[in-house]
Parts: C-alpha cells; sequence; structure tokens
C-alpha cells in the first residue's frame, strides 16, 4: 500500500494518489492532471478510480481529463447530480483496490453529496479517511456554500450528524486526510498542519468539541466570512464539465508583441501581470492589476477579476503557461494571448508605463507626525486588524477594494498609504487604486511585519472601518 499527498500551496488543496499492488485511485485532482499521470506511469500502476469527495468550489477538478485519460470512471456520492456520466457511490459500498479496500462513506453537511472515503488495509483495518471538506485539521467545512433552499443551519445539523455517526466512532489511529489545508476559505480557521489522526481531531478541534447539536450549529455557522465570488462559478464548472485544459492552454498561449498588445488594451480586456509584486512596483502596463505568482495567485485572481472578460498576460519569459494553467485551476479559460518578451519587450518599445512608490516602515513614521492629508489603508482582513493596527488605519479588505464604493472617500489630495500583512496583498490594492485612477499612493514595504517593529507608529487594538 502506497499512499501520497499532493498538496497545492496556493490553493491549500490536497489532492491524494492511493496505491495496491498495481492499481491506483486518484482522489480529488485539480484540473492539471499531469502529476497524477507521470506518478503512476513511475510506479507502473493502472488508475483504476477517480474519487470526488463533493462539487468544489474552490477550484476546477481535473476528473473529466483524468477520466477522459485514463478510462477511469468518475466517483461521486450520493446526490451528486452532473451533466457527464459519473459512478455514484451507495452509502457503504465498498471499491476494491488490490489488496486494499475504499468505503464509500456519505456524509451530508459541507453539501449534500459529500461523501468521505475510508482505506482499509490488507489486514481488512481501519487505516484512514479521506475527509474531504466534511472535517479538516482543527475544523470542518462551512454550511453555507451549497445555496439552496437549505440553511446553514440545516446543513450544519446535517454535518453534526454526519461528523458523529460516521467519522467520532472510528478508532483514534485512523489518520485523517483532507481536502484542505491552512489558508483556505472553506473553513472558518484551518490549523496548520495538513493531516491529523481521529484522536488528535476528537482532542483539539473545537467543533468536535461541541457539548450537543445546537452548541456545535452555533459554532459553525457564526464568524463566517462571506465566500470568494469564483466559489459558485467552480461549483457549477464542476458539475456541467468544461474544456480540456490541454484545448485552453492552446487556445491561450498566443505571444503578443507590444504594438498587438497595445491594440488588444484598447477593447475591454483586463491586463494582468503576474510578475513578483517587488518587480511590479517598479514599472508597469498602465492599468494593469498585479497579482504575483508567488503568492496565493489563483485564489486572488478569482477573488478579483471578472470572469468573463479576456485576460492580456505579463509574466516573466517562460512563466506564461504557469498563469495560464493557474487561472484554469479557478475556471479562468479566458486568456486572449500574452505579451511576448515580456515587461522589457514593452519598455524597449517606447511605449508607457507607470510606476507605484515604495516606503519603508521608517517613512510611515515620519509622515504620520506631519502630515494631515495621510490616510493609512490597511487591506488586511478583519481577524488580522484586530491583532493589531496602526492607529486611526482605515480598514478594507482587499478582497471589498474592487467595489469603487470602498474607496469613494478618497480625495485627489489625501496621501494613501497601503499595507497589507507582508507586502503581497498591499501591491496588489495599490494596482487597483492605480486603475481606478487613484494615483497618490505609497505601498509600505514589509507591510504590517514592518510597522509593527517601528516604535513611533502608535499601534491600537481597534478603530474604525472605511466600509
Amino acid at each position: 500500500m502506497y499512499i501520497q499527498q499532493l498538496y497545492t500551496s496556493c490553493l491549500s488543496e490536497a489532492a491524494y494518489y492511493v496505491e495496491s499492488n498495481g492499481e491506483a485511485a486518484i482522489i480529488d485532482p485539480i484540473r492539471d492532471i499531469q502529476v497524477y499521470l507521470d506518478l503512476a506511469k513511475e510506479r507502473g500502476t493502472t488508475i483504476k478510480y477517480i474519487f470526488e469527495t463533493h462539487f468544489h468550489a474552490d477550484f476546477v477538478s481535473g476528473h473529466i481529463d483524468l477520466s477522459q485519460k485514463t478510462g477511469a470512471p468518475i466517483i461521486y456520492g450520493p446526490q451528486a447530480v452532473t451533466a457527464f456520466k459519473v459512478q455514484h457511490a451507495s452509502d457503504g459500498e465498498v471499491f476494491p483496490l488490490g489488496s486494499i479496500s475504499i468505503t464509500a462513506l456519505h456524509t451530508p453537511g459541507h453539501t449534500l453529496e459529500s461523501t468521505c472515503y475510508l482505506l482499509k488495509d490488507n489486514a481488512g483495518k481501519d487505516h484512514c479517511i479521506f475527509t474531504g471538506d466534511t472535517l479538516f485539521v482543527g475544523d470542518v467545512g462551512r454550511p453555507d456554500l451549497f445555496g439552496s433552499t437549505l440553511s446553514k443551519e440545516d446543513l450544519a445539523t446535517m454535518l453534526y450528524h454526519s461528523l458523529n455517526q460516521k467519522i467520532m466512532p472510528l478508532e483514534d489511529h485512523v489518520i485523517v486526510y483532507p481536502a484542505h489545508g491552512p489558508g483556505s476559505s472553506c473553513g472558518k480557521s484551518l490549523g496548520p498542519e495538513t493531516y491529523s489522526t481521529i484522536g488528535d481531531q476528537k482532542a483539539t478541534n473545537y467543533a468536535l468539541k461541541a457539548a450537543d447539536i445546537d452548541s456545535f450549529v452555533t459554532e459553525v455557522t457564526t464568524g463566517l466570512n462571506a465566500p470568494p465570488p469564483y466559489f459558485p462559478i467552480n461549483a457549477k464548472i464542476n458539475k456541467e464539465g468544461y474544456d480540456s485544459l490541454d484545448l485552453v492552454v492552446e487556445q491561450s498561449l498566443k505571444p503578443l508583441p507590444p504594438a498587438a498588445m497595445q491594440d488588444a488594451i484598447n477593447k475591454d480586456v483586463v491586463i494582468l501581470d503576474t510578475r513578483n509584486a517587488s518587480i511590479f512596483t517598479n514599472g508597469f502596463i498602465p492599468g494593469s492589476i498585479s497579482i504575483g505568482l508567488e503568492g496565493r495567485f489563483a485564489e486572488w485572481a478569482g477573488t478579483i477579476l471578472p470572469i468573463k472578460k479576456g485576460i492580456l498576460i505579463v509574466a516573466d519569459p517562460g512563466k506564461e503557461q504557469e498563469a495560464i494553467i493557474r487561472l484554469s485551476r479557478v475556471g479562468y479559460d479566458n486568456v486572449i494571448g500574452y505579451l511576448d518578451g515580456g515587461f522589457e519587450a514593452w519598455q524597449a518599445a517606447g511605449l508607457p508605463i507607470d510606476m507605484i512608490i515604495d516606503i519603508d516602515a521608517d517613512e510611515l513614521a515620519m509622515d504620520y507626525k506631519f502630515d494631515d492629508k495621510l490616510i493609512i489603508l490597511d487591506v488586511r482582513k478583519e481577524s488580522e486588524f484586530d491583532s493589531g493596527h496602526v492607529e486611526g488605519a482605515t480598514l478594507n479588505p482587499l478582497a471589498k477594494l474592487i467595489d469603487p464604493a470602498s474607496i469613494s472617500t478618497i480625495e485627489e489630495e489625501d496621501n494613501v498609504y497601503v499595507h497589507c500583512a507582508g507586502g503581497y496583498r498591499s501591491v496588489i490594492a495599490c494596482s487597483i487604486l492605480k486603475k481606478e485612477g487613484i494615483h497618490n499612493i505609497r505601498n509600505i514595504l514589509g507591510g504590517w511585519n514592518a510597522i509593527k517593529e517601528v516604535n513611533d507608529l502608535p499601534l491600537f487594538k481597534q478603530s474604525p472601518s472605511l466600509n
């Protein structure tokens, strides 16, 4: 028996390769499936099953492409309705895999079709459980993403019964392999690890320690942030199907010389600059949105970019295909080309550029004392803001910044100083402000991590929000 967790950090997503005696199963694959094909070839196995724990909302699954290339069936739990052929596992159904077996456990709550897969070793003993978004390390799946006539309280009630009837009775040694790790928006506060055990979760997971069903429902339905806007779009794609990734890459990977790029910009498109945030601020095509490949690229693209507009890519040469693939992971198949030769080619052609001024936290401290037009725009999450911020800072989380109303009070004469935790999100925010016509901005290098080390700035716990 062989199990490998295949973790995609920028999505906080875990897929799994499970193998026994030359047969393999893939659980919750992401859209770019080559890694699974390569692994099976390397190990000399045949992919026999593709298990889906539920309709994923935070990424487009690779189930369809993988099934077409391997002939393996796509297996969902009960109540999964799709526009393509799948095999529905009944609750308790056993799937043999070499000398081991995988049992489907229907666990509605996060979604109606949510199903966990319990792996028994060659001695027939429970070894591990692939819990999808039903159970995370330190958390459980949020019950507010289903979007139907069922309320989040209804789904939380189902989740309580699923956990207590299907998961909690398992022995403490059983390994828990969830579909997501820290940073995922599929739960409230996932722990730092990407796997655990049933025993550890019984002892530490707040949801599993709830005294009764009412306490559980209250606990898991409060404090939920609004899900990113691409979630329902991705869930729909996973139900209805999509074009093959090979076709998407072929159609998108079109080099555009600077002159052609300039012509394309004049249309209603998005210019997406995927270079490192620290490089972007030194020069970029006016109107570009910065989302660097070095961070949570796909997540922020799905949160900020319109899903239907064509996208023009600016990337470091050789990184264009990576950007296209990572966009496709969250359902953005609308790249219409990339700047041939990268930003350096644009500069060499003598075309217009824009810049963002970077400053150190020490300079912010000096300006803070004397500039009565200074606005500190903190684009972190509310929970981050509450843990510490500069006195008088305005909270405007990056996810909300795309709404022009959220920045409508900024005047032309204001001096806007933008920061996040470390510098990645603040550059995205500055690029949005620039695109909205606000140019008198400064990006604070190192973000809050640098600011909190400056002695001359008063730091407090609470401050009014702009929104």
